[in-house]
């Protein structure tokens, strides 16, 4: 059984075509298969960073290495530094491709992580200031950006260390040298903005991350945190969002409306791109998933924007309830992981 069975039609044609170089160069690497120094790749690539978004985010970088404003770069939504190399991950930019790109990387490592690990929102530069989205977020991004800076060991040995509880103190133990603070407050994906419940959303971060440290690098503690965090997704169908709700009485329906670009608002896309990712594409547990997944294309094989950030960062991706190629690019690399 090919992948593509799973379409109503072939959409991988449809984002092949030249008018979004950014789509067509990822759906050549992603979908085609091509090798990394195929000369239609490279091309591809090439046009990529110097048309459409890729180049329209690029633009705003200050000299120094930061967007909009000096420091951690957590704020303002969404254009800051860290918000501008989420997007820039997300759009397939290349570390390598760009001076412009390793430059923002150093200079968010230099200014938002700590020597414990924690990527840091507050201008303090205080470890207190992580959480898992945040973690999840950066250390995923700078590794899809080519980033691979030796410092993101310790980012990815302290994000492990949040999962299992491993060699981390409670929050009131102030005095400990490696212990949770008020925003990630406990193990399994905790956190203070959930009411001190595990929070779905920030756990798709990092495992999405997880699926991103390869598999040679993965420690016993990497290897434990991964177990245990798919089980948390798939104790619950993912297709019904059962995860701890914090303050509201039910899940948020934005778990069930598919977008671009994924900044700390998950869908259930995104659970789906982080299990298949970490290889439990095959996972009958995810069988309702994928099928949601199926589900939401229409007769062409394509899927609509539910969820998007509209005047809100750089670039704008298109039209609600439209069909939109960066939405059918993020659910057809997932079926192609089921197969």
């Amino acid at each position: 059984m090919s992948w593509k069975d799973q379409l109503r039609a072939d959409s991988e044609a449809w984002l092949l075509e030249n008018d979004s170089p950014g789509v067509r160069y990822l759906a050549l690497r992603d979908l085609a298969g091509l090798a990394g120094e195929d000369a239609e790749l490279k091309s591809a690539r090439r046009r990529a960073h110097k048309e459409g978004p890729i180049a329209e985010v690029l633009s705003h970088i200050e000299k120094a290495g930061y967007f909009v404003k000096a420091g951690p770069g957590y704020s303002p939504k969404y254009r800051s530094t860290v918000w501008s190399i989420v997007l820039l991950a997300q759009l397939g930019a290349s570390a390598d491709e760009d001076k412009r790109i390793a430059q923002a990387c150093k200079y968010l490592m230099d200014h938002a992580l700590t020597e414990g690990g924690q990527f840091t929102a507050v201008s303090s530069a205080s470890p207190s200031g992580t959480a898992d989205c945040l973690q999840g977020n950066l250390c995923w991004s700078l590794m899809e950006l080519g980033y691979d800076h030796p410092r993101l060991r310790s980012a990815y040995e302290w994000m492990a260390r949040t999962v299992t509880g491993d060699g981390i103190a409670p929050m009131k133990e102030k005095d400990a040298p490696v212990r949770y603070y008020a925003g990630k407050c406990g193990p399994l994906f905790a956190c203070g903005s959930n009411n001190k419940l595990p929070c779905a959303w920030g756990g798709c971060k990092v495992m999405m991350a997880f699926g991103k440290w390869n598999v040679n690098r993965r420690t016993p503690l990497i290897r434990k945190a991964i177990r245990q965090g798919a089980e948390f997704f798939l104790k619950a169908d993912p297709a019904t969002a059962d995860y701890p709700n914090g303050y509201a009485e039910k899940p948020s329906g934005n778990w069930w409306k598919f977008g671009f670009p994924v900044f700390y608002v998950s869908d259930i896309l995104q659970i789906a791109e982080a299990l298949t990712g970490l290889g439990y594409g095959n996972d009958k547990r995810l069988a309702n998933t994928i099928n949601l997944i199926r589900e939401k294309q229409d007769k062409n094989g394509r899927w609509q924007l539910d969820y998007d950030y509209k005047d809100k960062t750089w670039v704008d991706f298109g039209a609600r309830k439209k069909p939109n190629k960066w939405v059918t690019l993020r659910a057809l690399r997932v079926l192609k992981h089921t197969v």
